[in-house]
């Protein structure tokens, strides 16, 4: 009796631990299938063929190449205001008078003294050329003539500029005066400003010089217009750089303004320096980098494998892939953290 009594828990505790490997090995068993079954969704796309370009980005506020100050030449009263901000004028233009009724008064006044000594320096001329007067008297009178010739005409230029003329083509964008005003002489009345071309100004980074040459495209976009993109064009280079900065000036022409764009808008300008035609590319999603190296997930009878690759320009959405991947393979763009080599998986957006 008293070695049954200590072989029944013994036959117990066998029994239990038998039973416990048992379900540990199931458990097992069944992880093993589980992960063998585990599918993984994911989106995909293809590899493709297409032209991807090398850039220099930078932000610029766009100027006008071409804006004129109007000031006024003579002093007075301005009488007629004939273009208001907005307006487009052409060069020569008259956009604003002042009143001139003093001017034509010295412009006459100037004519009939000139008028007077021209008579006298004609006689003189004749009494000269006869020996009946002095050679000074009738050089007098012709330096008298031609001092006189010389006020009427600045009189003439002063009646002349009581019509306030535009130096350039272009669109008033800012007026400074209103009817009724007195202003002096070189004193700011409009401002014309030549919306095209308009440029932007870059400040370049030494170490890219050797990439930006003269008419290389551009492209430009403003916050203002965030879906639109102009074109243009580097204009100028200048040959120094900046010890202080270590930067060089890049002047860029936006040849297309769609006439949507102003000056003193804000935009992003990139410079194109170089473009790969019909190359291979992927979406840049697909890429992961680790340790300097490149790899994407290949897609293969719905296993995923990884590849290493090298890319070259990366363009927006899109990266250039020079090595490692084939025409039509397609590459994993949403899902990659969760997947392995050799992975199932899901295709979910074709």
């Amino acid at each position: 009796m008293k070695n049954l009594r200590y072989f029944i828990p013994t036959m117990l505790l066998a029994v239990l631990l038998i039973g416990t490997t048992a379900c540990n090995n199931g458990d097992e068993q069944e992880n093993n299938n589980e992960d063998e079954n585990l599918v993984i969704p994911v989106e995909v796309s293809n590899v493709s063929r297409g032209d991807i370009s090398a850039y220099y980005a930078n932000t610029a506020t766009l100027d006008a190449e071409q804006e004129a100050t109007v000031v006024s030449k003579v002093r007075g009263i301005v009488n007629e205001i004939y273009v208001e901000e907005g307006d487009e004028v052409k060069a020569g233009q008259v956009i604003a008078k002042i009143e001139d009724e003093q001017y034509e008064i010295e412009a006459a006044r100037a004519k009939a003294t000139l008028d007077r000594l021209k008579n006298e320096f004609q006689r003189n001329k004749e009494l000269f050329d006869k020996n009946l007067i002095a050679a000074e008297t009738f050089q007098n009178s012709q330096y008298e003539y031609e001092s006189q010739k010389a006020a009427y005409d600045l009189a003439m230029l002063n009646l002349e500029y009581t019509s306030i003329k535009s130096p350039i083509s272009g669109v008033v964008s800012e007026r400074f005066v209103k009817r009724g005003n007195m202003i002096g002489t070189d004193e700011q009345v409009f401002r014309v400003t030549d919306f095209s071309p308009l440029q932007a100004i870059l400040y370049v980074p030494e170490h890219e010089m050797a990439k930006i040459r003269k008419d290389q495209r551009t492209e430009l976009r403003v916050d203002a217009l965030p879906n639109q993109t102009f074109m243009g064009h580097v204009e100028r280079i200048s040959p120094v750089v900046d010890s202080e900065t270590g930067t060089f000036k890049v002047t860029v022409f936006v040849d297309e303004t769609k006439d949507m764009l102003r000056p003193g808008m804000f935009g992003r300008v990139k410079i194109v320096y170089d473009t790969r035609k019909n190359t291979r590319m992927i979406p840049k999603s697909a890429v992961m980098s680790e340790d300097l190296a490149q790899s994407v997930y290949v897609i293969r009878d719905s296993l995923a494998f990884r590849k290493q690759i090298q890319t070259g320009y990366t363009n927006g959405l899109n990266v250039e892939v020079i090595n490692g991947l084939e025409d039509g393979e397609i590459v994993v763009t949403i899902g990659q953290g969760s997947l392995q080599d050799s992975s199932k998986v899901n295709i979910i957006n074709l």
